[in-house]
């Protein structure tokens, strides 16, 4: 069956409302002609892949006009389990096809809402139900239509799940979470069995492995077999120009000319305790000016300030009206931890505000470096760039008439009463700061954010609430970009960038249709053997990301102290001088010997200062890469050695070295082991002299850089999973 789709009425609508693009267009058309000529189901659903905050849901609201006007009768949106979220997705449904709704053309309902009294003249109209995935709103679905309303069942529906990650069919997070979910899940099976004609869509931007695992996969030799999820047609929703999101938090940052060069600013760990609750042997709140404690805490909310009046102040002066700005602080999950943190910056504001009052000249000084700091990413765009007195009277004026609003956001009653009639966060005033946890970041979208205070505990990442963090992902003017930051530490930065890679590695899949082949997913046993890794339980912040011309490094590491490390240098000097050529051209170095020389450069790192590298998955993606390819040098890996190094250990920005093969005089390895990595992985040995003017210890030590073959199948390595 492959019948041509008719553009009605719903979809002639809802395309005059929102000018779709030719891609979303094509996007949406794809997508329900996917849905209406195969068979969906819970282990082969339709997939709609989108970005975080990229125009996932006017796309499947698109999908769902679209569907209306060919024979499809309802659509059941079922909504991740918060009260906000719900409420979000409810008014924007009802924004979208309100000319539909004021003509009796369709009715909208929230199902915890539904009328027991509906009769056939409204039962006959197109229906939407926004549904919550929590086990009281999937009943009340149930009885809608089996109980008081069974010639529902009859009707042809489109089932959505929206951001469909761990309270959808496929994914289990915890022994915790698991009876929940089942019976989540459960209740979504048994609807759609009981139904006569249902198509199944699930809307993402959290791609979960499982979609992606190959039924057979060959590791060590021999063929193993998964049972994996799969979606029966995949469709990518198209990310328009003015998208920000990874590429240019993670990847332009590191391009010195790019505005996103500025974007992120470091903070140290010890300020995220204080963070966690009073504790006056750390930090006096009388302090809150003054105490180095909390000074990055401080120093962004103040930024923060800065920055909205120069955007407000570039509108005035184009005769435009002032938007209004906002600034999430996420650390904790915890409420005791956000009501300290509410006490902390409301002093600070308090403060900041006697200050204004009464010694201007003080507020003029903290604003000045601040005011620096902006305005170089300022220049690079070329606009008008207010001057300085001018950003500083006008501080001192919004102060004083207290135009900056503190607002703590950490339950479902309290995010419901602060939602706009469209359900996004509310922002009240000219400047809003938002403190809370995790409710900010199921889906809730924050309008206007130029700064983001992060601090969740890397070492349990996963991919869905990583991403879902990420509320400064979405469409961006250009100009908010130059006064926007972000502000998280060292640690989480890095790991944030690795979940980046992941991420991008599953796109990069559906974008070039390789996971027709499925994408490989190992670890190591008991028995230091790679096997395949039940993908659902995978730990994020245990993965390492292969794919062609890749790199992997450690960064952010310290070495021992000289003394210390000099028998381990002198070991690895040996073996390299047995195998390296004087030519200095790369040479075969069989695996043992390249695991020997990786072991004995763990041993030189000081584990307990700087970022622990995780050598198991660096050894263990060399062991898959040097063996599993088929190349004629199976069991070797390439090698390229340099030395006399003097490369440091942090930049000038702030950021750990990560580009230690990138000299800029002359060819760099990294350039050519891509042009000689085709089916045997390079290993790169650079020795460094270490000097302390430079960050290290004192003393010389190898660093070593592991670039993938360009044929390597993308491949997700982890070292740790999910019990």
């Amino acid at each position: 069956m492959n019948e041509q789709l008719i553009r009605g009425l719903f979809y002639k609508g809802l395309l005059k409302k929102n000018d779709y693009s030719p891609e979303t267009e094509k996007c949406i058309f794809n997508t329900l002609k996917g849905l209406k000529n195969k068979k969906t189901t819970a282990n082969k659903p339709g997939m709609l892949l989108g970005k975080i905050q990229s125009g996932k849901t006017k796309t499947f609201i698109g999908i769902t006009g679209l569907a209306f006007d060919n024979n499809y009768d309802i659509a059941i949106i079922l909504t991740k389990g918060t009260k906000a979220l719900t409420r979000q997705t409810y008014e924007r449904l009802k924004e979208e096809f309100s000319s539909f709704q004021a003509h009796d053309k369709i009715q909208i309902y929230d199902i915890m809402n539904l009328p027991d009294n509906l009769i056939q003249y409204e039962l006959n109209q197109k229906l939407i139900f926004v549904v919550k995935k929590e086990i009281h709103n999937l009943r009340r679905l149930h009885k809608a239509f089996f109980e008081q309303y069974p010639l529902l069942q009859n009707r042809k529906i489109l089932l959505i799940d929206d951001e469909a990650d761990f309270a959808s069919v496929g994914f289990l997070k915890t022994k915790k979470e698991a009876h929940e979910i089942r019976a989540i899940a459960g209740e979504i099976d048994q609807f759609r069995k009981k139904v006569d004609d249902i198509s199944f869509l699930q809307v993402t931007a959290t791609p979960y492995s499982l979609y992606l695992q190959p039924e057979h996969l060959k590791i060590n030799g021999s063929i193993q077999e998964f049972q994996p999820v799969k979606p029966s047609f995949t469709e990518l929703v198209p990310v328009s120009d003015g998208y920000i999101g990874g590429e240019y938090y993670f990847e332009e940052s590191t391009r010195k000319r790019s505005i996103a060069s500025y974007l992120y600013e470091a903070i140290p760990p010890h300020e995220l305790a204080v963070l966690k609750k009073p504790d006056r042997r750390r930090f006096k709140l009388e302090e809150a000016l003054t105490s180095k404690r909390i000074e990055s805490l401080r120093t962004a909310l103040l930024q923060f300030i800065v920055g909205g009046i120069i955007r407000r102040l570039q509108q005035r002066k184009m005769s435009k009206r002032g938007m209004k700005y906002s600034f999430i602080v996420h650390t904790e999950q915890a409420k005791a931890a956000h009501e300290w943190q509410e006490t902390i910056v409301v002093e600070m504001k308090r403060k900041l505000q006697q200050m204004a009052a009464e010694q201007p000249l003080v507020l003029y000084k903290l604003i000045k470096p601040l005011y620096a700091n902006l305005k170089k990413s300022l220049e690079r765009i070329k606009g008008e760039i207010p001057t300085l007195q001018d950003v500083q009277h006008e501080t001192c004026f919004y102060l004083q008439n207290d135009y900056v609003l503190v607002t703590k956001v950490n339950s479902e009653k309290e995010i419901s009463e602060l939602l706009d009639d469209k359900g996004q966060l509310k922002l009240r005033a000219p400047l809003n700061i938002f403190i809370g946890g995790q409710i900010l970041d199921r889906g809730i979208t924050v309008q206007n954010l130029i700064g983001f205070y992060y601090g969740r505990n890397p070492r349990t990442f996963q991919q869905d609430t990583v991403l879902q963090h990420s509320r400064m992902f979405g469409y961006r003017l250009k100009k908010d970009l130059a006064v926007t930051r972000f502000y998280t530490t060292l640690e989480i930065y890095q790991m944030m960038k690795k979940i980046h890679e992941f991420d991008t590695s599953l796109r990069e899949s559906f974008e070039k249709k390789s996971h027709e082949r499925g994408v490989v997913f190992i670890r190591r046993d008991e028995d230091e053997k790679l096997v395949p890794c039940s993908p659902n339980k995978i730990l994020l912040s245990k993965i390492v990301a292969l794919k062609p011309l890749k790199r992997l490094l450690p960064v952010g590491f310290q070495t021992g102290y000289k003394s210390n490390i000099a028998k381990h240098v002198k070991e690895i000097d040996q073996i390299i001088e047995q195998r390296k050529r004087e030519d200095g051209k790369p040479f075969l170095l069989p695996l043992t010997e390249a695991v020997k020389v990786i072991r004995k450069i763990k041993l030189t790192h000081d584990e307990k200062e700087g970022e622990s590298w995780d050598d198991a998955a660096f050894l263990s993606s060399l062991t898959y890469l040097s063996k599993n390819l088929n190349s004629k040098h199976s069991g070797n890996v390439l090698c390229i050695v340099r030395e006399n190094r003097n490369m440091s250990r942090i930049r000038s920005n702030h950021r750990y070295e990560d580009a230690p093969d990138t000299a800029s005089n002359v060819e760099s390895e990294l350039m050519l082991a891509k042009r000689i990595a085709i089916d045997t992985p390079v290993l790169i040995l650079l020795r460094q002299n270490g000097k302390e003017e430079n960050g290290w210890r004192g003393g010389p030590f190898w660093w070593p850089v592991l670039v993938t073959p360009k044929n390597t199948k993308t491949t997700i390595f982890t070292g740790g999973v999910l019990e």
